[in-house]
């Protein structure tokens, strides 16, 4: 993440729920466009969902609970100062 981009999360993070929702909306959205071959994108995405699924069955990929990533995102944030 750019310098930029960890600002502007540092920012957005600071904001009400319910502008925090209304501004991943219209990100989402922004990103909302249908790729020139969507039936290969999404064949991708299910090789990567099995593949990650896969991981985690076999213990070769950990989850992390919320609460530990977000501290470690609020960490890196406050460091990039």
């Amino acid at each position: 993440m750019t310098r930029e981009a960890a600002e502007l999360l540092k920012k957005a993070l600071d904001l009400p729920a319910e502008e925090r929702a209304d501004l991943v909306s219209s990100l989402l959205e922004s990103l909302d466009q249908a790729p020139e071959d969507s039936a290969s994108v999404k064949a991708a995405w299910n090789e990567e969902i099995a593949r990650r699924i896969a991981d985690l069955d076999s213990g070769k990929a950990k989850t992390i609970p919320w609460k530990e990533v977000r501290n470690r995102v609020a960490a890196k944030l406050a460091n990039a100062r």
